[in-house]
C-alpha cells in the first residue's frame, strides 16, 4: 500500500442504496486495515477552509506574550492556547515541536449541560477568528455525524447508533502551528508516533508534508490527499468500542529535511469526542469466539482523563 484509500462521502448521502453501501463497505474495509481515508464530497468548503488559515496563522504570528495571555491554567490545555514543546507523545518525555489552540462545544439546546465544558477562549485582536473557527468546527462535527453513521452500519448497529452521543459531545477542533525549526531538536520531533484519543479525527488539509501512517507489517507511508479531501482517521475510543474491529493506526509528524527547517507547518484536525458518560464497553456485536472481549469497560470521560494525564497536559 503506498497511499491511503479514497472514499466519497456523497455516495452516502445519495438516495441509491447501492452507492451508499458502497461507500458503507469501503470506508469499512480501509478502517479494518489501515484506519485512514481519504474523504471527499464533505461539508467543509474550499473558501471556509482557506479563511480558518488565514485567521490561524495570523494568531501565530502575534508576539509570544500576548499568545501566553490565552493559556489558561487548570484546564489541560481544553480551551484556548497551549505554548510551544508542552504536549507530548504516550511514553515520551521530549515535547511536540507545536504550539496549538483548542476550539471545543458550544452547546445551544440542552441546558442540562451547558456547564459541562470550559467556555470557549475569545481571542480580542483578530476579529474573525473565534467566528469562523467555530463555523469550520460546525461542519467538520456534521461531516463526523455522517461518517459515524455509515460505520455504525457498517458495524451491524441502527445507523444512528452514535447521534446522541456526538450531538453536544466534546469534540475539539485543534489549529496547530509547527514553527520553523531552529537548531538540531535532539531527539523532538514535530509530532511523535500516537493515535488519537477519540472516535474519529477529520484533518484539513496541512500546509506541508509530514504526516505518517503506519502500516499493519511497520512500515511508515506518507499521507497525502487532495487539497479538497479531509484525512479522517478511528481513534482509539473506537477501536476500544469496537474490540480492535477497527484500527487506531499510529501516525507521526516526521521533521523536513534540513533544507526546510525555515517553513512553518500549520494543520488543523477536528477531534470527534462523544459525550463524557458514554461507554465505551466493547460492543456485542464486535465480541466472539476469534475476538474476546479485549479491553474492561470504561466510560469515554474516564479515558479521556486518563488519557490526557499520560501526554502531561493534567497532572
Amino acid at each position: 500500500m503506498k497511499n491511503i484509500p479514497s472514499v466519497d462521502l456523497t455516495d452516502f448521502l445519495s438516495d441509491d442504496p447501492k452507492r451508499k453501501q458502497k461507500f458503507v463497505d469501503e470506508i469499512g474495509k480501509a478502517y479494518s486495515e489501515i484506519g485512514f481515508v481519504a474523504l471527499k464530497g464533505h461539508f467543509l468548503s474550499d473558501e471556509l477552509s482557506e479563511k480558518l488559515y488565514k485567521e490561524v496563522k495570523a494568531f501565530y504570528a502575534l508576539p509570544q506574550e500576548i499568545k501566553d495571555k490565552y493559556e489558561i491554567e487548570g484546564l489541560g490545555g481544553q480551551r484556548g492556547y497551549t505554548g510551544f514543546g508542552k504536549e507530548s507523545a504516550k511514553g515520551r518525555t521530549e515535547g511536540d515541536l507545536k504550539e496549538f489552540w483548542h476550539f471545543g462545544q458550544e452547546v445551544e439546546d440542552d441546558e442540562k449541560i451547558q456547564d459541562t465544558y470550559p467556555k470557549n477562549v475569545q481571542v480580542t485582536e483578530i476579529k474573525d477568528f473565534n467566528k469562523i473557527g467555530m463555523e469550520v468546527y460546525r461542519q467538520l462535527e456534521k461531516t463526523a455525524t455522517y461518517v459515524l453513521k455509515a460505520l455504525a452500519l457498517y458495524i451491524g448497529l441502527d445507523e444512528n447508533f452514535f447521534d446522541p452521543y456526538v450531538h453536544n459531545g466534546n469534540s475539539i477542533l485543534r489549529p496547530i502551528h509547527y514553527p520553523p525549526i531552529v537548531g538540531e531538536p535532539k531527539g523532538a520531533v514535530r509530532a511523535a508516533a500516537h493515535g488519537d484519543i477519540n472516535l474519529i479525527t477529520l484533518l484539513m488539509g496541512a500546509s506541508a508534508a509530514g504526516l505518517e501512517v503506519q502500516t499493519k507489517d511497520g512500515e511508515w507511508i506518507p499521507v497525502t490527499a487532495l487539497p479538497e479531501q479531509l484525512v479522517v482517521n478511528v481513534g482509539d475510543m473506537l477501536e476500544r468500542l469496537t474490540n480492535n474491529k477497527l484500527r487506531s493506526t499510529i501516525h507521526r509528524v516526521v521533521n523536513p529535511p534540513k533544507e526546510d527547517w525555515d517553513k512553518p507547518r500549520y494543520s488543523i484536525p477536528f477531534f470527534t469526542h462523544p459525550k463524557y458518560e458514554m461507554s465505551l464497553a466493547c460492543l456485542p456485536e464486535c465480541i466472539d469466539e476469534n475476538n474476546p472481549k479485549a479491553y474492561e469497560d470504561i466510560t469515554a470521560g474516564e479515558f479521556l482523563n486518563e488519557r490526557l494525564r499520560e501526554l502531561g497536559l493534567l497532572k
